[in-house]
């Protein structure tokens, strides 16, 4: 089993389909063809390098305080 951290969209290169996702202790570009009307300040779940799902920001800051708690 996977744990999908959540991380905020910081760029997107819509014509590439790529985004770069801040996970506050790194970033790293993942794919957007699932999702593809993500938009920079989202707040997102990424499997396998891809965007899957896209979260409210206050479902993502309570599972990141979770983590930070753990």
């Amino acid at each position: 089993m996977c744990l999908a951290i959540p991380g905020k969209v910081i760029a997107v290169d819509k014509e590439a389909k790529r985004a770069m996702i801040d996970y506050e202790a790194e970033q790293r570009e993942v794919g957007t063809a699932l999702l593809p009307d993500v938009k920079i300040g989202d707040y997102v779940l990424v499997q396998a390098k891809m965007v899957v799902q896209q979260i409210p920001e206050k479902e993502a800051r309570k599972a990141l305080e979770a983590i930070r708690d753990s």
